[in-house]
């Protein structure tokens, strides 16, 4: 491709020019979208059951918590100091993202991301928010 003598097998497969346009123009191109598209329903529903042994494990739980996916924690088959160890962590996870910690049952904790909804149950059946 030298020269301005190009051939248009030489210009087959190179990227599309698109021309600036002024920011009131936007998008550039049809069907083009600047924002992302909202998360589907199903994905607000998913979350994360970890059951961890070790203190290793405790990573895994940050990580998907800053990627603001609810963990339920589970601790039951853990030994207690490494139990406490990991719950110490995670504690310290929730705080700083301002995220929300709640007991499930005797060693099992969900972790909600900033956002996440949680009810809790009370007698007679019905959710309290």
């Amino acid at each position: 491709m030298n020269g301005p003598d190009a051939t248009d097998e030489q210009w087959e497969g190179l990227a599309e020019v698109v021309p600036l346009r002024g920011s009131s123009e936007w998008p550039s191109w049809p069907d083009h979208r600047a924002l992302p598209e909202e998360e589907p329903a199903e994905e607000a529903r998913r979350f994360i059951v970890i059951r961890v042994q070790t203190f290793a494990d405790a990573r895994e739980v940050a990580e998907y918590l800053m990627a603001q996916l609810p963990v339920l924690l589970d601790l039951s088959s853990a030994d207690a100091d490494v139990a406490k160890r990991i719950l110490d962590f995670s504690s310290g996870v929730v705080f700083g993202l301002g995220s929300g910690m709640h007991r499930v049952d005797t060693n099992v904790f969900l972790l909600a991301p900033t956002g996440t909804e949680v009810a809790e149950e009370v007698a007679g059946g019905v959710p309290r928010s």
